[in-house]
């Protein structure tokens, strides 16, 4: 007969309910079984060898996973069953069948064999009770799978360690350390297998408190050092952030394997501290391990992260020398950092590589794609790319979008923002955070304002400060500041970038003592200014002629705010003394300071020394940018201009000379017109547009209505031809 502890019900069934799952046969076999128990270990010789072929069989079977014919061999084997023999071929049989269930995922065949267990009273077997706490676990049951092991008396740790490691699995933690505790309670040692699965639970939770006690637990155990323990308390001090135990435990370990490296490494590049994970990467190396792929990319896209993309590039190429083949992460975080320094031919080498193994179909791989074509100017295959995919995530359009905006494509990417709102997708903050600073560049108020109203009529974005701080920038931009400073005071929380952007507009407007009362306000609400705001700062003082105020502002950043002037912010200081007359200061500035010169600012020394009218400076600049060959066709006609104020026409052949030699063409000037639908560009005397016919006499007749204007009021301005050529 059954014992009494197997009356205990599991998920609301009592025992005469789950009793209804065995089929008739078994019963009378259980009831044959159950009454020969006291003579177990004898067979009847005449039955022996059926009886084994049969047990034999039915294990091949379960083992194949031939369910129904397991189950009917069973039932034969059953039959032949008698009073004399023993009852562990049934036992074995049923471990069979469960573990077949197991596999199979076969919920009323394993149901029906609990219920035989029961009835046969092997619910405390050793040998079954981990077997049915494997199968209730494996079909998401963890609460009978609970039921069970709570409920037996086996004091083997492992059904705990099964119920423990499934519920780990299935990402219920609480429930895991809780299972432990009970496990504790009922005088069952833990070993081995129990505290890997306990550890990454507390890790998960964050529960350092628990996790301590489990430590203490490990070092008040005889179980002696394992690597597999010891490698999960790693784990969970540095999940927990607590580093330095963490390192104290890693430096400690009489073996290391490459979890050991990866798990501290990851620690370190989880917290943002990437120095200490570089440098124990570097001596994981030159002790000879071999890191893992994990570990590859965990490095490799910190460079990334950290802005070093040549080195996550070397990374990268370093791995594949030792002959471990890139995963999809390794193609995503090569194909970021070629997208960051423009590096197109290496970004279809690693297009190459993920079509061959495969990954090119995986989709963050493809919008890696089209961020990589796209910033690096080949929007063509990065919209293929986009055309191809038949499913389109709202990172895939901000991947496209990015492109258009990265490339100042603004009508493109206003097209393609109508067309994602039409396929039903609803953009995220990202989206209108990529597109806002594409208006504010290309000074497209009306598309700018569409992007407001937008944002206005959905709640969901009232809590992005990067949306707000974008549109304070594309009103600052387009001239409006007055809109970008309402808006800005409409703001109940604001941070450097929002104070940077109204400091900004208020530079280009030549108002540079309300960007110094900005900035004033700024450091007083605590909010420190970055190299960003600095410029911003500066480049206001420049405009507005505030020679002291910006000389005070560059000499207290280092000490003041803790930023070291980079080219940006010399460019500035050039422009300052520039603008001032002060050209031999410019010049000293430009001499002096830590960074080669570029281009732009040579220019503008230049362009101080045609202004005020220094030639010795202003030969010694022009021969400066001369020797970088500069792409800008405007460089060339300022250096012409000097040259010719100053009649060395030699020196003027000279410059056109480059300009042939270095095929340097002027880009066409365009206009565009807001059609309503959208901004139309055309070029001067452009005849290909429809209805030029019709469009080109009426400009004609605007035109003459201007030059009456401007000749009735003209006065000290000269000629109407000379306005109207002055206004381009």
């Amino acid at each position: 007969m059954p014992s009494s502890s197997s009356c205990y019900v599991l998920r609301g069934l009592s025992l005469s309910h789950i009793q209804k799952f065995i089929p008739k046969k078994w019963k009378e076999t259980a009831e044959e079984i159950s009454n020969s128990r006291p003579i177990l270990g004898q067979r009847s010789l005449g039955n022996e060898s059926m009886i084994d072929n049969l047990f034999n069989s039915l294990k091949d079977l379960a083992r194949r996973g031939n369910l129904l014919n397991s189950f009917k061999t069973f039932s034969l084997l059953q039959h032949h069953v008698s009073g004399t023999t023993s009852c562990e071929l049934v036992l074995h049989s049923i471990s069979s069948l469960l573990l077949s269930c197991v596999n199979l995922k076969s919920f009323s065949q394993g149901k029906q064999l609990h219920a035989l267990i029961i009835s046969l009273g092997f619910e405390q077997h050793p040998i079954l009770v981990p077997k049915l706490v494997t199968f209730y676990s494996n079909i998401d049951l963890l609460a009978d799978a609970r039921t069970i092991t709570e409920n037996s008396n086996i004091l083997h740790p492992l059904p705990w360690n099964l119920l423990i490691s499934s519920y780990v699995r299935n990402g219920l933690h609480g429930e895991a350390l809780s299972v432990y505790r009970q496990m504790i309670r009922k005088g069952v040692r833990p070993d081995n297998f129990t505290y890997p699965s306990v550890l990454k639970a507390c890790g998960e939770k964050l529960d350092i408190a628990f996790g301590k006690e489990v430590h203490e637990s490990i070092n008040a155990s005889c179980l002696g050092f394992n690597l597999f323990v010891h490698n999960s308390l790693v784990s969970m001090y540095a999940k927990t952030k607590e580093l330095g135990m963490a390192r104290i435990l890693f430096e400690n370990m009489p073996e290391r394997d490459d979890v050991s490296w990866n798990t501290m490494i990851s620690g370190y590049a989880n917290k943002g501290m990437w120095k200490e994970a570089f440098e124990l990467f570097e001596k994981m190396r030159a002790e000879g391990v071999e890191a893992n792929i994990i570990t590859w990319n965990t490095i490799a896209g910190g460079c990334s992260q950290s802005g070093n993309y040549k080195l996550a590039l070397q990374l990268l190429s370093q791995m594949r020398s030792s002959g471990i083949h890139f995963d999809s992460v390794a193609v995503i975080i090569g194909l970021g950092a070629c997208s960051h320094i423009g590096a197109i031919r290496l970004g279809r080498e690693i297009h190459g590589s993920a079509v061959r193994s495969f990954y090119d179909g995986v989709d963050n791989v493809k919008n890696a794609l089209i961020t990589m074509y796209s910033r690096c100017q080949d929007l063509r295959h990065a919209y293929m790319l986009f055309q191809s995919m038949r499913t389109k995530n709202i990172i895939t359009w901000n991947s496209m979008l990015s492109g258009y905006t990265h490339m100042d494509r603004s009508e493109e990417a206003s097209f393609l923002f109508r067309e994602m709102l039409f396929s039903g997708l609803e953009p995220t903050h990202v989206t209108l955070a990529s597109i806002l600073p594409l208006c504010a560049r290309t000074a497209n108020l009306h598309h700018g304002k569409e992007f407001h109203c937008y944002i206005l009529r959905h709640a969901g974005f009232k809590d992005y400060l990067l949306l707000w701080n974008s549109l304070i920038d594309m009103y600052a931009r387009s001239g409006k500041v007055l809109e970008a400073k309402r808006l800005f005071h409409s703001m109940s929380r604001r941070d450097e970038v929002t104070y940077t952007s109204l400091i900004a507009g208020y530079g280009i407007q030549g108002e540079g003592q309300a960007a110094l009362k900005l900035f004033d306000e700024m450091n007083k609400r605590g909010i420190k200014p970055d190299h960003v705001t600095m410029v911003a700062v500066l480049s206001a003082c420049s405009h507005s002629g505030l020679l002291t105020e910006g000389i005070m502002l560059f000499e207290r950043m280092s000490t003041a705010y803790g930023i070291t002037p980079r080219l940006e912010h010399f460019a500035c200081m050039v422009d300052l003394f520039g603008r001032a007359g002060l050209l031999h200061k410019a010049k000293d500035m430009i001499t002096r300071m830590p960074y080669r010169p570029s281009s732009a600012m040579w220019a503008t020394l230049l362009g101080a020394c045609c202004k005020h009218q220094n030639r010795e400076i202003g030969e010694w600049a022009s021969e400066k940018l001369l020797e970088l060959r500069p792409e800008n066709s405007g460089y060339y006609k300022l250096i012409a201009n000097m040259h010719g104020a100053a009649g060395c026409w030699n020196k003027l052949a000279n410059v056109r000379t480059y300009i042939r030699d270095l095929n340097v063409r002027k880009e066409p000037g365009y206009s565009s017109v807001d059609a309503g639908t959208g901004s139309v560009q055309f070029l001067a005397g452009d005849t290909s547009k429809p209805h030029a016919n019709e469009l080109y006499p009426l400009l004609d007749g605007l035109t003459e209505l201007m030059k009456d204007d401007l000749y009735a009021g003209r006065e000290n301005y000269g000629s109407v031809d000379d306005v109207l050529e002055e206004m381009g």
